[in-house]
């Protein structure tokens, strides 16, 4: 399935790109949030799952409509890096690893959400979900489709072999995103180079639309230019200006930020 074989669904504040296998749909809902939230719903024969959680309130009760009119039976969110937003149906249970609940409640991911919070006030649902079911092996089955769980140190990706696709956090083929130092570059290129040898089609994260191959080659370029630059520069101001000078059309200058506070901590 190519990443521009959807058709668009638009919605009052966000919109869906709905992706036909035949056996299953993809429905890539794009919030059109303050950082530029994506959520997934994978369905199967009236059922299925989401991936992350929308966090802000306008965002919930519009996908949640969403997903109510198409009459799809949603048995459980997996909750890999997003924690907040448990008031998106509320009765429905988080699926997580028990590293990625940490992250979330205690870790980065509960820092983020404070910081999110303090931010954006009272349109941001900081809560975290209740029901919540761990993942213990590596493999998840939900709504019929099987996915593969790759754990890291704070979370996990998916793997979904039906779809040919695979869920990370963050990509983006035209915006930074987020590097915490060298050796997650180095990972994060291993991983991307790893998905195109396996012949993966389709790559889905939860902060950009579903992108194709060769945006995740555009990605690992971006990746071995952020370490080379931040080898070659003298401190993290120098390092952000060399990496605007070199992408001047990204958007995501806040990722840029964290970046250059992990290379020059």
């Amino acid at each position: 399935m190519s990443a521009n074989g959807f058709e668009t669904v638009a919605l009052g504040k966000g919109e869906v790109r709905v992706y036909d296998f035949g056996g299953a749909k993809l429905h890539a809902y794009q919030t059109n949030d303050p950082i530029d939230d994506e959520v997934i719903v994978v369905e199967k024969d009236g059922k299925g799952f989401v991936i992350e959680y929308p966090c802000f309130f306008d965002n919930i009760e519009e996908l949640e409509d969403y997903v109510r009119g198409l009459g799809i039976e949603v048995e459980g969110v997996v909750a890999a890096y997003h924690m907040a937003g448990a008031s998106f149906l509320p009765d429905v249970p988080a699926l997580m690893t028990r590293e990625a609940e940490a992250y979330g409640r205690a870790g980065g991911g509960k820092d983020l959400i404070d910081g999110f919070s303090a931010t954006f006030g009272d349109a941001f649902d900081a809560s975290a979900p209740q029901v919540v079911r761990h993942i213990e092996g590596d493999v998840l089955s939900l709504a019929g489709v099987e996915m593969r769980v790759v754990r890291n140190d704070e979370a996990f990706d998916l793997l979904v072999p039906e779809l040919n696709a695979a869920y990370l956090h963050m990509l983006g083929h035209d915006c930074h995103s987020i590097v915490a130092g060298p050796a997650h570059a180095d990972a994060q290129i291993a991983q991307l180079e790893g998905l195109l040898d396996d012949g993966t089609e389709l790559f889905l994260t939860s902060h950009y639309v579903p992108e194709g191959r060769d945006d995740a080659r555009a990605k690992i370029a971006y990746l071995r230019d952020v370490k080379r630059l931040a080898a070659a520069s003298s401190s993290a101001d120098a390092f952000k200006k060399a990496v605007a000078e070199r992408y001047p059309a990204y958007t995501g200058g806040n990722y840029l930020d964290m970046t250059a506070g992990f290379f020059f901590a």
